[in-house]
């Protein structure tokens, strides 16, 4: 079998998506269901086209303008990226400004720390 014969070029990806806390639940049924349950979450905040927030707080008006968010990433090398990232596309959507996005990069290598094992065999 050659590379091309195999998902993603024969290359490792990385999947990563930026989401709303309240869909993580959601991408990570979507995530298993394509075959990818392994994941790392990290909680962030940040800003897009989602509207900015005025609050008051002991009298005072101020304005929030980073939102908190899930980062979700995914390193694949069996399965194609793009089916994993469109299945946290669909997980994530609400259709409202906000949703998120995904990003699909390359990973130049892999190492399993604790058999030492590279590349592929690593992920």
């Amino acid at each position: 079998m050659s590379d091309t014969d195999l998902p993603n070029d024969g290359g490792i990806k990385l999947v990563m998506a930026i989401i709303r806390p309240d869909k993580l639940a959601d991408v990570k049924t979507a995530l298993a269901e394509v075959g990818a349950p392994s994941l790392t979450v990290t909680n962030v905040s940040g800003r897009g086209s989602q509207p900015a927030k005025k609050s008051q707080w002991r009298g005072e008006e101020y304005t929030v303008d980073l939102h908190q968010k899930v980062k979700v990433e995914c390193i694949v090398a069996d399965i194609p990226a793009e089916d994993v990232a469109n299945a946290i596309a669909d997980a994530a959507h609400t259709g409202e400004k906000g949703d998120g996005k995904v990003f699909i990069l390359p990973v130049e290598e892999a190492v399993q720390v604790r058999t030492g094992k590279t590349g592929r065999d690593a992920v």
